[in-house]
């Protein structure tokens, strides 16, 4: 399988929890450090051929995928902005990424996911 076919196939599985669709199914959500472990550090059964995470964000770099920032609004009372803060920080290990032709409603356009 290609590494769209198979991250594809990560996503509709429910046999890992490091990884899932974001945003209604227009992008991708891992877990960091669970896909670290859950994943990339499998013995003797790898689902793609790297052990490391920056590996891994290159291929998506090169099937098109973005990273994508989330935007928190913050608040101007002290007590919010340090509860917004500690939200945001368990939020910094997911990372989300988005290509145009790889959502969740529209599997036929995950063909169109080439390498560059």
């Amino acid at each position: 399988l290609r590494f769209p076919q198979k991250l594809w196939k990560m996503l509709e599985s429910d046999q890992f929890q490091s990884i899932w669709w974001s945003e209604g199914g227009k992008c991708v959500a891992i877990n960091k450090d669970l896909f670290e472990v859950e994943v990339l550090g499998r013995e003797g059964q790898q689902v793609f051929h790297t052990q490391k995470i920056k590996s891994f964000m290159q291929q998506l770099n090169a099937y098109g995928f973005t990273k994508m920032q989330r935007d928190f609004q913050r608040s101007a009372s002290l007590p919010e902005f340090l509860a917004e803060e500690a939200a945001a920080s368990a939020h910094s290990q997911i990372l989300y990424y988005y290509n145009p032709s790889f959502n969740r409603a529209h599997p036929w356009l995950s063909e169109k996911c080439k390498s560059r």
